[in-house]
């Protein structure tokens, strides 16, 4: 029993001394200012990173203002191209951050790229979507569909291009929702801010009412409440009486507004319509005929 208690004792001595004889013989200078100088390379190469996007940046930003001082043009489309580039360049810059990180740090960045062909199926039919998202985009932007700050219609979304991207374009909704919309699934494209939009107000006026009274009060209206809004492009004309079907008679009016002012304008008018005509003691109609159903 004592035999076995010392061999077992002289066995852990023995595996206590390789151990031992292990941690000793690691040169732990050596890893430390392995370590140290790796780590004093990734901050430099991190605060080089920062100071060439910064520069990176302000080059385009600079750049990008003269050239829009010098053309003619529009500022939607100068946000979207400079937002473009602007983005494309972060995209270089990260990319290289990202290789110099990776080849610093020993990873073997050229053979795992040279090496990507035997993903390159699985990679394939993943990407195709991606590849889909970009082909559209480049049209997008090729054929002018979209600006920045365009008020747009694309599928059930509406709102205003807040950013176009190669990949997604960005829409916000007017309760604030910001959409990202996948390029690939436009299909269609209803841009509302490409020209002047047409408002047309009807107000209502009873049969018995005489027309020439309500168009001379509306003109009076047009007089005096047109010159306030820059934004009114044509008119206001007023068309006349129109029948909006079963016995609902109208006074038509219609303007030429810039894009984004015609529901403000056509509010506002209608109220100063109706406003003038109570006060001449002119009755409207409170409910319309029904309309049967088509």
């Amino acid at each position: 029993m004592q035999v076995a208690a010392a061999m077992a004792t002289k066995s852990i001595k023995q595996q206590t001394n390789i151990v031992k004889r292990f941690w000793m013989g690691i040169d732990w200078d050596q890893i430390l200012a392995k370590i140290a100088g790796t780590v004093f390379e990734l901050v430099l190469i991190s605060i080089l990173f920062v100071i060439i996007n910064k520069i990176v940046m302000v080059v385009i930003e600079r750049s990008f203002k003269t050239y829009q001082s010098t053309s003619m043009i529009s500022e939607g489309r100068a946000k979207t191209i400079y937002s473009l580039i602007r983005n494309s360049a972060r995209y270089i810059l990260y990319f290289f951050y990202l290789y110099g990180i990776l080849s610093l740090l020993g990873v073997p960045v050229g053979t795992l790229i040279a090496s990507a062909g035997i993903f390159s199926v699985a990679l394939g039919l993943g990407a195709q979507s991606l590849v889909r998202d970009i082909l559209s985009g480049f049209f997008i932007l090729l054929e002018q569909q979209l600006d920045v700050g365009d008020h747009v219609k694309i599928g059930t979304v509406e709102g205003t291009v807040v950013a176009l991207g190669l990949k997604t374009t960005q829409i916000k909704s007017f309760d604030g929702t910001l959409n990202y919309i996948p390029n690939s699934t436009i299909t269609m494209v209803s841009n509302l801010s490409r020209s002047n939009m047409r408002v047309q107000i009807d107000v209502r006026i009873a049969a018995q009412t005489d027309s020439d009274t309500v168009t001379e009060l509306l003109n009076q209206v047009d007089q005096e409440l047109a010159p306030n809004y820059p934004e009114i492009k044509t008119g206001p004309d007023i068309f006349g009486v129109v029948d909006l079907g079963n016995g609902n008679l109208a006074i038509r009016v219609i303007l030429y507004t810039e894009n984004g002012a015609q529901g403000r304008i056509q509010s506002d008018f209608l109220a100063a319509y109706i406003q003038k005509l109570t006060a001449a003691g002119i009755d409207m109609p409170a409910n319309a005929y029904p309309t049967p159903n088509a």
